[in-house]
């Protein structure tokens, strides 16, 4: 499996309704990600399936990513990718599926233990991801669902470059 991880844009600092969940991307947010999902687009990934966070902000990360990628099917919420969650349990939850090729959108800290079990097989190492920024994994069934190969790191300065 293909595993694509994006961590969502700069978000406003507070929501209206004052709830983090509530809050959005920013104007400067939402115009990077338009790059960014552009890059990704030339990369042209053949996505089975989008996760997202039920934050805001993620699914509003994922929007643009899923337009300029012309995937067709919708947006799946899962509470695995919120801040706090236990990246074992995305794991678990893709490894249960046929998927070759996923996108997940999240937060940190979450998004970095993934990263850091990704690569170290180890629950106690975190690699943390700059806003924006995606990454690329490939999951071999023979390692085990918590080990897999890096195949791209992309910081969202580079990304607008593409």
């Amino acid at each position: 499996m293909l595993l694509h991880i994006l961590r969502h844009a700069e978000a406003e600092a507070l929501s209206p309704s004052g709830l983090d969940a509530d809050r959005g991307l920013t104007e400067a947010g939402t115009k990077r990600m338009k790059a960014v999902a552009r890059a990704i687009a030339r990369m042209e990934p053949k996505l089975d399936a989008i996760l997202v966070s039920p934050l805001l902000r993620a699914r509003q990360t994922a929007e643009p990513v899923a337009a300029a990628c012309r995937f067709k099917g919708e947006l799946q919420v899962t509470e695995s990718l919120l801040p706090g969650s236990d990246p074992l349990t995305l794991l678990e939850e893709l490894e249960a599926t046929r998927w070759e090729s996923v996108l997940v959108v999240g937060h940190e800290p979450n998004l970095g233990r993934l990263f850091g079990r990704l690569v170290s097989g180890r629950s106690d190492v975190e690699v943390p991801m700059k806003k924006a920024s995606f990454a690329v994994f490939e999951i071999d069934p023979h390692l085990g669902p918590d080990r897999a190969e890096l195949k791209s790191y992309l910081p969202p300065r580079l990304l607008e470059r593409l």
